[in-house]
C-alpha cells in the first residue's frame, strides 16, 4: 500500500491547542456541559454575525434539532419540505425521520446547491410549507435570488452551512441566510471541537426551543424570564421545576471539554479562512481550462474543506482517482453524489434521476484542501490529476 503523503482531511486541533486543554484539565475543572459552552455559543454568535445559536454534539444532531424546532413551533403551513439531491444524508434524514414529507430538487449547475429553475417549479406544484438548502462545500447558492423566492412563496427556509463555516455572498457570512441554520465541528471541518455542532437563528422564540429540545425538554438553559412564563403558565411549583419537560426533547448536548477547543478554534478562523481560499483559488486556476467545478457570484468568498471537481466522464474519473492513490493522495467522491441514488431514499420514494445531480454523482470527486497545504503541494497534487488524463 502507498503511504499517505496528502490527507483528504486534517485536524485543525493543533498542538497548541491541547497543550492548552492538558493545562485546563489539570484545574479540574468541570468537564460536562457549563459556562463555556455558553461562552463559545456566544463568541460563535459574534463572530458569525447572529443573535443566538446553540451547540450540540454533532452537525447531524444540529440538523436534525433545526427540523425538530420547526415543526414544534407551529410555523409549518404543511408538512411538506423541498430537500437538496446533492448534500449529505442527515441534511435530508430528519424529514424522514419526523414523519415529514420531503421532495427532492436538481442541483444547480453553477454552485451545485438547489437548482432554482426546478425549485420554484417545485414551489408551484407543492406549496412546501419548508426548503432545507446546502451550501455546497462552501460555495453560496445564488441567495438573492432564493431569498426572493422565500418572500414570493412565504416558505421556512432552513440552511446547512456544516461544511461552509467561512464563506461568504456578498460581505455576508454563509450561515446568517436560513430561520435556522446549522454548522458541523467534525475533524477536517473548517475548525474541530472533536465532535460537535451549533443551530444559530435570529429568532429569540426558536432558540428558547432549541434550547429546550437539546435538553431532555426542560427549561433549565432559558432565561429567568422565559423560564418565569412556562412555570406560571403551567402552574409549576418551586420543588418540580427543575424537572419539568414542556416538550419531548433529546439530549444532545456537549460538553465544556469540547467547547473549549471550540472557543480556541474561532481565534483560528481567520487564518483557516485564508489559507483555504488561496487553495482553492490555486486549484482553480491550474484547473480553468480543463476540468468543470464549481462558480459562484464574483463578491462572494470561498472557504472549502475539500476542492471539488467533476470529471469528463466515470472512466476518466477512475483513471483520476488511480493515479491519486498510486501517488498517496486521498481522495472521495463528491459530496455523497446525488442522494436520491442512494437506497434511503428509493426505497421509500424511488429513484430521483437529474441531469446535474446524477453528473456529480458519477463523475465528481474531492482533492485534498488543508490549511497545511503550501502552494507547491497543490502543484504537485494538480500535476497528478493532470497527469492521469493527458
Amino acid at each position: 500500500m502507498v503511504p499517505i503523503k496528502y490527507h483528504l482531511a486534517e485536524d485543525t486541533i493543533d498542538r497548541g491547542d491541547i497543550d492548552a486543554l492538558v493545562v485546563w484539565l489539570k484545574t479540574y475543572p468541570r468537564l460536562t456541559k457549563d459556562k463555556l459552552t455558553v461562552e463559545f455559543e456566544k463568541k460563535w454568535s459574534a463572530w458569525l454575525g447572529r443573535k443566538y445559536s446553540v451547540f450540540c454534539n454533532s452537525g447531524s444532531s444540529a440538523n436534525l434539532l433545526m427540523y425538530y424546532t420547526l415543526l414544534l413551533s407551529g410555523r409549518l403551513k404543511n408538512k411538506k419540505i423541498i430537500v437538496p439531491s446533492v448534500g449529505w444524508v442527515t441534511t435530508i434524514s430528519p424529514a424522514i425521520q419526523l414523519g415529514l414529507e420531503p421532495i427532492m430538487c436538481e442541483a444547480d449547475a453553477d454552485t451545485f446547491g438547489l437548482d432554482l429553475t426546478h425549485l420554484e417549479k417545485l414551489l408551484i406544484e407543492h406549496r412546501p410549507g419548508a426548503v432545507i438548502f446546502v451550501q455546497v462545500l462552501g460555495v453560496p447558492n445564488q441567495m438573492s435570488a432564493l431569498l426572493a423566492l422565500k418572500e414570493k412563496y412565504g416558505f421556512t427556509l432552513l440552511e446547512d452551512a456544516c461544511a461552509a463555516m467561512g464563506s461568504t455572498y456578498r460581505g455576508r457570512n454563509v450561515g446568517t441566510f436560513g430561520d435556522m441554520a446549522s454548522f458541523s465541528f467534525y475533524f477536517g471541518h473548517q475548525i474541530s471541537t472533536i465532535e460537535g455542532g451549533m443551530v444559530s437563528t435570529d429568532d429569540k422564540e426558536l432558540n428558547d426551543l432549541l434550547l429546550m429540545l437539546r435538553s431532555h425538554g426542560w427549561d433549565k438553559d432559558l432565561d429567568t424570564e422565559r423560564q418565569a412564563h412556562l412555570r406560571a403558565q403551567y402552574r409549576i411549583d418551586d420543588f418540580h421545576s427543575p424537572f419539568v419537560f414542556y416538550e419531548p426533547g433529546f439530549n444532545f448536548r456537549s460538553a465544556d471539554l469540547n467547547a473549549f477547543l471550540g472557543i480556541r478554534q474561532v481565534d483560528k478562523m481567520e487564518w483557516l479562512v485564508k489559507r483555504r481560499n488561496e487553495n482553492h483559488l490555486l486549484y482553480k486556476k491550474i484547473f480553468r481550462d480543463r476540468f468543470y467545478f464549481q462558480k459562484y457570484d464574483p463578491d462572494s468568498m470561498i472557504c472549502s474543506i475539500h476542492f471539488g471537481m467533476l470529471a469528463k466522464d466515470v472512466e476518466e474519473r477512475r483513471a483520476i482517482v488511480r493515479a491519486l492513490e498510486d501517488s498517496g493522495i486521498e481522495t472521495r467522491i463528491f459530496s455523497a453524489g446525488n442522494l436520491g441514488l442512494h437506497p434511503f431514499w428509493f426505497n421509500r420514494y424511488g429513484k430521483f434521476s437529474a441531469p446535474m445531480a446524477d453528473r456529480i454523482h458519477f463523475s465528481g470527486l474531492f482533492l485534498p484542501n488543508n490549511p497545511s497545504l503550501k502552494p507547491a503541494d497543490i502543484e504537485c497534487i494538480a500535476a497528478v490529476v493532470l497527469k492521469s488524463v493527458a
